[in-house]
């Protein structure tokens, strides 16, 4: 019995845990390696489990994109749809250019602004719309200042790179940007005129929109808006729309070029890194191409006919960006090289409602 007993003692002592807080032994994780210590360490937690870092921001799931149902709209004359483009832009829903038609921007854009104010998107327009813009149109004496804005251009990357800026190439030009119009309106709201050699102190019939003033932009780069933080953009490569949003509504909507088939823009969530107004462009070949970089470049000074506009919005994905453009006619219309090109009187407008560090998801 003696010797049994003391048999059961070895064997309890043996199988007990240590009491000087020696771990136990752990399992070597998968994946890992280990050296073997010279001395006892340290306690320490069980190692967390280990997941590989997203390549990018996983963007919200989306349901398939489809098109935007066609809802039946009054054929308004060419005033009234003056006056609802007009009230659509000034409340940031922007129709595109300001040409008077029932474009698919405009209808985009009306039922956007309908939808986001929980509004019926079909039926005539609110008396309230068209009251708020009472003239389609206005006058504007165009200042001397004016000429200042105005310049030699080329539209070649080696001789725009001579220039101190990319400025606009006439005044006819600077009047339909500036209202957001696009020329051939302005052609047929001054019949008679000769718009190709506009003088200071010329008067012109425009549209009655806020205007885009670039005398008020200043080179550099946009400071922080805490109060944005929250905002986020979504962009719709399908239907060609950039839309800002704020705890779940939609509270501003402007139509895109987003990229081609050959650099489509980007699919993913991504954040935007820094704001930059009348910026430099780095003309390389190789990004625009097939987004590679190259020392074969030319650096292009800032101004309204800078390729990217006077606006670049850059993103956590190398040489892509929301930017603005110097031909708005083909907004929506002709592709890009990868990017999100907006009319710089929208991109001026964009830079004023997000702020650096909001997501940007493009599906």
């Amino acid at each position: 019995m003696r010797i049994l007993a003391t048999l059961l003692l070895l064997l309890f002592v043996a199988a007990a845990p240590a009491l000087d807080g020696a771990p136990a032994p752990t399992p070597r994780p998968r994946g890992f390696l280990f050296f073997k210590p010279r001395a006892r360490p340290t306690p320490v937690p069980p190692p967390l489990p280990v997941t590989r870092p997203p390549v990018r921001p996983t963007p919200t799931p989306r349901p398939t994109p489809v098109p935007t149902p066609m809802v039946a709209l009054p054929n308004y004359n060419e005033e009234t749809s003056t006056r609802l483009q007009i009230f659509l832009d000034n409340h940031n829903f922007g129709p595109g250019k300001i040409d008077g038609q029932m474009g698919e921007f405009f209808r985009k854009a009306l039922l956007a602004y309908k939808r986001a104010n929980k509004m019926p998107t079909s039926g005539a327009v609110d008396a309230s719309f068209l009251a708020e813009v009472p003239k389609a149109f206005t006058t504007w004496v165009i200042p001397p200042e004016a000429e200042n804005f105005v310049g030699l251009t080329s539209g070649k990357p080696s001789e725009q790179a001579k220039l101190k800026a990319l400025k606009y190439g006439s005044l006819l030009e600077l009047v339909c940007e500036r209202f957001h119009a696009a020329e051939a309106f302005i052609r047929k709201l001054n019949p008679g005129m000769n718009l190709d050699q506009l003088t200071p102190g010329d008067t012109v019939k425009v549209p009655n929109v806020n205007p885009f003033k670039i005398e008020d932009l200043r080179e550099g780069f946009m400071p922080d808006n805490p109060q944005f933080a929250s905002r986020k953009v979504i962009v719709d490569t399908h239907e060609r729309f950039l839309e800002i949003h704020e705890a779940g509504k939609l509270i501003a909507e402007f139509p895109i070029t987003p990229g081609s088939s050959t650099l489509p823009a980007p699919i993913g969530a991504w954040k935007i890194l820094g704001i930059a107004t009348l910026p430099w462009f780095r003309h390389d070949e190789g990004v625009l191409n097939s987004g590679v970089r190259t020392e074969k470049f030319y650096n292009l000074p800032a101004g309204p006919n800078n390729p990217v506009g006077v606006l670049w919005m850059g993103l956590n994905k190398p040489h892509v960006g929301v930017h603005g453009t110097n031909n708005p006619e083909t907004i929506g219309r002709a592709a890009s090289h990868g990017c999100i090109r907006t009319a710089n009187w929208d991109a001026a407008r964009i830079k004023d409602l997000v702020t650096e560090g909001n997501v940007v998801e493009i599906f």
